[in-house]
């Protein structure tokens, strides 16, 4: 054997060294070192299904709670109840469905993460779609044996729209929520007197006339004239916009300053 070619993640389970950082060979080995019965979970079942916002170096696996399991260093055991119904195949790996996943990491997961990856699993679907996939949720969430999260994960399934357009959009709704400042409107039309699309705002309230607009790194050095001038425009529209950014993810206290003094001088 090549020294380097290959890596053991953890004892007993061998990769090759090139493929040590790839979430699904980490993920079958993961599988592998815990032994079956055993299924995917939390974030590592959602970044599977799709769902960006989860991914993460980190595997979670549950496993029946007759079992017993020991969580390793980048590896997190779950001893859980639930039927071999809840357990689907996704690249050949068994998998939690998307609405037990979901449920699971809104109660246990961080709620950014966990509000994020909702809003990700809800874009793009039809409102039949929407509501089929909140309802499941919402009912996973009530049958929890384990209370603990269940408020909090309600919560946030409440404030889920599938609109966001971005991860740091859906943290930023929950960031001005948590905060204190009334639900605002996700992707808000601002349309002409015969109604065409103008605008589309991240984030709004209407009735005040404020915005919060998220600013993606690269996509705010590409358009910063844009939106100057497109803020100009609503500005003359009475329209108050304030702009975030990625380093007001880690201290949103700027903006959420910008949006009190906002409020205040709308609500005179």
């Amino acid at each position: 054997m090549s020294a380097g070619v290959f890596a053991q993640i953890w004892r007993g389970v061998v990769v090759h060294a090139a493929d040590s950082l790839n979430p699904y060979t980490r993920a079958a080995a993961a599988l592998l070192a815990v032994g079956q019965p055993a299924a995917l979970t939390g974030p590592t079942a959602l970044a599977l299904h799709g769902l960006t916002a989860a991914a993460s170096v980190e595997i979670h696996v549950a496993v029946p709670s007759y079992r017993s399991g020991r969580s390793k260093p980048g590896l997190v055991v779950h001893r859980s109840r639930y039927e071999p119904s809840d357990v689907v195949t996704v690249n050949e790996l068994p998998v939690f469905d998307l609405d037990l996943a979901l449920a699971e990491f809104l109660c246990d997961g961080d709620s950014q993460t966990a509000f994020a990856c909702l809003d990700q699993a809800l874009a793009g679907l039809s409102d039949a779609e929407d509501r089929a996939l909140l309802g499941a949720v919402v009912g996973r969430i009530g049958q929890r044996e384990d209370r603990r999260g269940v408020n909090k994960a309600l919560m946030l399934a409440n404030l889920a729209t599938g609109k966001a357009d971005s991860p740091p959009e859906s943290f930023f709704r929950l960031i001005v929520v948590e905060a204190g400042f009334p639900i605002p409107v996700a992707q808000y039309e601002i349309l002409t007197i015969d109604g065409r699309r103008l605008y589309i705002l991240d984030m709004a309230w209407p009735t005040l006339r404020i915005a919060l607009e998220y600013d993606g790194y690269a996509a705010h050095e590409e358009r910063r004239e844009y939106d100057m001038d497109r803020d100009d425009r609503l500005a003359k529209r009475g329209w108050i916009v304030i702009r975030a950014g990625a380093a007001d993810l880690k201290d949103p206290s700027r903006v959420l300053g910008e949006l009190r003094v906002a409020f205040a001088n709308r609500s005179r």
